[in-house]
């Protein structure tokens, strides 16, 4: 008899706790610092590729600081938005708020208005930097026995090397291993994993 998976083990929300920084400490310092009001500089910018963790970083800004200026993905923001971001930015220095915004390049490079673009240039701005493969290794490892899922070296090793490697495909593929490995009451294992990835495909 099939058994149904249920779903018992979300991810969780993204927090400042739950960011893996790799070699970004540095820069989640100064995400806590400006969440919590003690950064000198109002207005922080950060900038990387798809999967790199800006949108982490946002979505856990906007739980722990709501009182926050977020803006993601300022290089797909229309007119009325570029403006609505301009103002915040001035309303920040004027008044003594914040604004963290996320991109994916360095300000100078984004098709947006002149004024936003110096805006976003005058504030502290950085870059995130790719986990190496050992932070992606100890990521998984430790996501996986979160879940109770016993993933063996060998399962990591293999997932890096033939899967994507951004951490939001890394937990789609253990959420996958996750459901799969109890509907067939399986272990993790390198023939469940090419399972998983072959489906996954199709």
């Amino acid at each position: 008899m099939r058994q149904l998976a249920l779903g018992i083990t979300p991810p969780p929300q993204p927090s400042l706790d739950n960011f893996v920084p790799g070699a970004n400490a540095e820069l989640l310092q100064r995400v806590r610092e400006l969440a919590a009001g003690r950064l000198a500089e109002p207005v922080l910018y950060v900038w990387g590729g798809p999967g790199s963790g800006r949108s982490h970083l946002l979505a856990a800004l906007e739980r722990a600081a709501p009182e926050v200026h977020v803006a993601d993905d300022v290089h797909r923001l229309d007119e009325p938005r570029q403006i609505e971001l301009f103002h915040a930015i001035n309303r920040a220095r004027e008044a003594g708020g914040r604004v963290l915004a996320a991109g994916d390049a360095p300000p100078a490079q984004l098709a947006l208005r002149a004024d936003l673009r110096s805006r976003l240039g005058w504030g502290l701005v950085y870059r995130l930097q790719a986990l190496s493969d050992e932070e992606r290794a100890a990521f998984l490892g430790a996501e996986a026995a979160r879940r109770g899922l016993r993933v063996g070296e060998d399962v990591i090793r293999y997932l890096l090397a033939r899967a994507r490697r951004d951490l939001p495909s890394l937990m789609g593929i253990l959420d996958a291993l996750d459901r799969v490995s109890l509907e067939r009451q399986r272990a993790v294992t390198l023939a469940l994993v090419r399972e998983v990835l072959q489906l996954s495909d199709e």
